[in-house]
């Protein structure tokens, strides 16, 4: 959000915002300004975006998939009486039927996670809870056909991003566009016992797709070694349009990286969650937790005694907690003060 408050602020773009797990910011990158147009389907973006191409632009799509066909109350909270779990095109009812999902290792009985993260115990008990039991089921939470409707959803917004790339194409302003496919979070399937609960801060939710194709920057078949986060987009989007990020921006622009000039990067990141109300069996869930090449450090809020430490270079699947461990007590002292700045930059301090 902060992006688009830099970008009325100087006056560059007309507004629009949206959400969703996957995403599109596209940008044509030119020496005058664009507006950004938030579309409601597929069809109107492809009509639209053929429509603006004589000119600059800036869209931002989001799409549905891949949530659950489910609403929300006024307080936040589920619906279950609404849930009817991943809703499939037809043409996709029955696409990978059959086909069997890897488990990681870290896809453990629930108390051996319960051994090494005793913070998820009263979660755990709260699940089971029959009320609850409605909105898990109709996922299949923890099952190869929860996966298996999630990918299959997933093959929708494939096919769309085929269209919105053929539109370019026709119009030869494909190589002209930067285009960025994310998704705003990672997911669990039975990773560490969890399933829905994707807010957490191991390695499988905050990990997520980051895809970028601007052949004037970006040769094919780049990888980025270095942290790269989601406050990183509105700064990259404002410098290729031409702009200047603000000093009260938070993240970097990304191109530096393009440009191979990166050397000086960041060593670490504040991963933070505030406890909602749309799953009523996460309670006092809260958490700041810190990412570096080697650590994982996070710091339960409302609960005592049971953070966690996890050396990523030894474990690299989140599987024992150090915490305790002697030999890591130089670290994790180090990673607690790293965490403190943080949390006080975050904030403006």
């Amino acid at each position: 959000m902060a992006f688009l408050v830099e970008l009325k602020r100087r006056n560059v773009f007309r507004v629009g915002a949206a959400y969703a797990v996957l995403a599109w910011v596209v940008i044509q990158v030119t020496d005058t300004v664009a507006p950004v147009l938030h579309l409601p389907d597929w069809t109107l973006a492809v009509v639209t975006w053929i429509g603006i191409i004589g000119f600059p632009f800036a869209l931002f799509f989001a799409h549905k998939a891949v949530h659950p066909d489910v609403q929300q109350k006024q307080d936040g909270s589920i619906d279950a009486s609404t849930m009817q779990g991943y809703v499939l095109p037809e043409r996709h009812r029955d696409l990978y039927r059959g086909e069997t999902y890897p488990m990681r290792p870290s896809v453990l009985p629930l108390d051996k996670v319960l051994q090494q993260k005793p913070a998820w115990r009263e979660l755990f008990e709260l699940r089971k809870d029959p009320g609850n039991r409605p909105f898990l089921d109709a996922l299949h939470v923890g099952t190869q056909e929860e996966i298996r409707e999630r990918a299959a959803m997933v093959a929708s917004v494939d096919e769309g991003v085929g269209m919105l790339l053929e539109a370019l194409e026709k119009a030869r302003k494909l190589d002209n566009t930067c285009i960025v496919f994310l998704g705003d979070n990672g997911f669990f399937f039975g990773e560490h016992g969890l399933g829905a609960e994707r807010r957490f801060a191991y390695e499988e939710g905050i990990r997520t797709a980051f895809f970028v194709r601007y052949p004037k920057r970006v040769a094919a078949g780049s990888r980025f070694s270095q942290m790269v986060l989601a406050t990183d987009i509105a700064p990259t989007m404002i410098e290729l349009a031409g702009g200047k990020p603000g000093p009260q921006m938070q993240g970097r622009s990304l191109v530096p990286l393009m440009k191979g000039r990166g050397k000086r990067w960041r060593e670490s990141f504040l991963i933070e969650y505030f406890n909602e109300s749309a799953w009523p069996w996460i309670v006092g869930m809260s958490y700041k937790a810190l990412r570096t090449e080697r650590y994982k450090y996070i710091h339960w809020i409302h609960k005592d005694g049971v953070d966690e430490l996890y050396d990523l270079e030894r474990d690299p699947y989140e599987i024992t907690n150090v915490i305790g461990d002697p030999a890591y007590a130089d670290a994790a002292k180090a990673l607690r003060k790293d965490l403190r700045k943080l949390v006080a930059d975050s904030v403006g301090l």
